[in-house]
Order: structure tokens, then sequence, then C-alpha cells
């Protein structure tokens, strides 16, 4: 199982969760391949050149769907070259500081912004990344000018957060959510339409005011061409694991949604999101060579 990111964010944690199932239920070894770089292209590049015989998967993000927006030249089609097999999880979109950070809310932290523009940076996964399109959307949404320090990946952009690198950090909640637990980050706000239950105490930005709501996902593919029993073997076995309830409330305790929905339904996702931060991306006038 190809993840596009190096071990320690969301993608990683959740291949690993998943893979872990996944081989018990197949009766198979299955190694988690962590291959970053690019905005995840290279990763996700070699999961569609790979054989379509089954044994490549890809755990990949929304990468996958704004990537095509965001690289005027690309070797491979993301959405032609890799088939859904199904949609994993759902997470909103977190804000976290630094606590050196005076802000401790949305409406303290968009006026620290507002006060002193191009002062305050955030961590992202990488130019392009999910954290990248998230805090452009942000910016577009309260009109702060905040800065972007790009890392190779999740794992490494909440490390350079934690160690007071960078001021701020967009992310799922399944790498920070712990490190805000314990007290290492602060949370600002969640992206999401309500409250998230695995963080009841942080507020959403709407209550705040703010009408931002983004988040990521998280979605299992295997290359093009893979023949149809395979991927609904393949189908099968994941979406039973994303009903196992102990798999359901790790997911949940970490700050996502489990989805398992069918390989139709997940392309028909796919198509809506590369249509929907297609528009964010000309709008922010964001362009990764």
């Amino acid at each position: 199982m190809i993840v596009p990111f190096p071990p320690g964010g969301g993608t990683d944690i959740l291949a690993r969760l998943v893979g872990q199932r996944l081989g018990e239920r197949l009766g198979v070894q299955i190694v988690v391949d962590n291959r970053p770089g690019a905005g995840a292209n290279i990763g996700m590049e070699l999961a569609a050149r790979a054989a379509p015989d089954g044994h490549t998967l890809l755990m990949a993000g929304i990468g996958l769907a704004a990537n095509p927006g965001l690289y005027p030249k690309m070797s491979f089609d993301p959405l032609r070259d890799l088939a859904p097999v199904t949609l994993v999880s759902i997470a909103p979109t977190i804000l976290a500081s630094h606590p050196s950070v005076a802000a401790k809310n949305p409406r303290e932290l968009v006026a620290l912004a507002k006060a002193q523009p191009g002062r305050l940076n955030y961590g992202s996964f990488g130019s392009g990344s999910g954290a990248h399109l998230a805090a452009e959307l942000f910016k577009l949404v309260t009109g702060v000018n905040i800065v972007q320090i790009p890392y190779k990946g999740g794992g490494p952009a909440i490390t350079a957060l934690i160690a007071g690198e960078v001021q701020l950090g967009f992310s799922s909640m399944l790498p920070v959510l712990p490190h805000v637990k314990a007290g290492r980050l602060t949370p600002i706000g969640v992206a999401a339409a309500k409250r998230v239950a695995a963080a009841p105490d942080v507020a959403t930005f709407r209550e705040a005011g703010i009408p931002y709501e983004t988040g990521t996902w998280f979605g299992v593919l295997v290359p093009s061409g893979t023949p149809e029993p395979v991927v609904r073997v393949l189908h099968r076995e994941i979406a039973g694991i994303l009903r196992n309830e102990e798999i359901r409330e790790r997911i949940v305790r970490d700050g996502a949604e489990p989805v398992g929905n069918t390989p139709k339904e997940f392309a028909s996702f796919i198509r809506g999101e590369a249509a929907r931060w297609a528009k964010v991306v000309k709008t922010a006038g964001i362009r990764v060579d």
C-alpha cells in the first residue's frame, strides 16, 4: 500500500490501520510503502504505473483531485490512471498553533494576522497539499496574509509546529489531536459545520462568525485496468473493516468519520472534489511548477 507522504501524517496513520486489518482478512502481508514528494505526485504516479493485478494499492487524499489543477505538467492523470476502491474517511481541518502564539481562538487569530500581515507563518505538507489548499481557502475567507513554509509531509510539518519552527498548522485531526490533548499545541478552531465529537471543547469557525469549512479525505485506489473482481474483493474487505465497531470508534476518536462507500460513489466524490478545488486554485492564483 503506497502512501505518497512520509510517516506520521493522517494518510500514513490510516494506511497502517487499514493495511494491517486488510492483510489479516486476506491472509497476506501488506507493506506500507511511504513515497513522498512532489505534492504526492511521486507516490501516486508509482501506483498508477504499477501492474494492475491487485497487489499494489494507494492510500490517497485530496491531492488526487486537486493536483491536475495545480500542476501545469503531469506525466500521468490521477483521475484516469487510478481506479477508486472506496473512500475510507473524511476529516475536518483543524487549525492549531504553537503555544507561543498569543491568539487562542478564531477571532483573536484573524485579528492578530491582520495586525501583522505577513508575519505569521504556517507549515504545510508541501505546495499544493491539502494543508496548503486549506490555508489558501482560509486566506480567501478571512482576508489575512499568512506565509507558507512547505515541508515534505504531515509528520515533518507537525513536528516543526510542535518545535516552534512554524506558528500555525492546518491539518486533519488524526495526527494533531494527541498533541492538542497533551498541551503541546493550541487548537484555534475546527473548519466543520458542527463541533467534532473527538474534540468537543474546540469551537468551529462558524461559531466565531467565520464561514470557513473544509477538510481532507482518505481513500484507497488501484491502478486502472485492475480486474473488476479484484476491485470488488478489495472493496468488500475494506468496507468490512470500516464497519467493524472497534475500527469505527478508533477513527472517530481520532477526529475523522469512517465511510466505506462503493467504487462508483467514490469516483463521483472525486469528480466533485476536482471541480471544487479547481475553483479554489483559480481564485487564489495557486500554481506549482
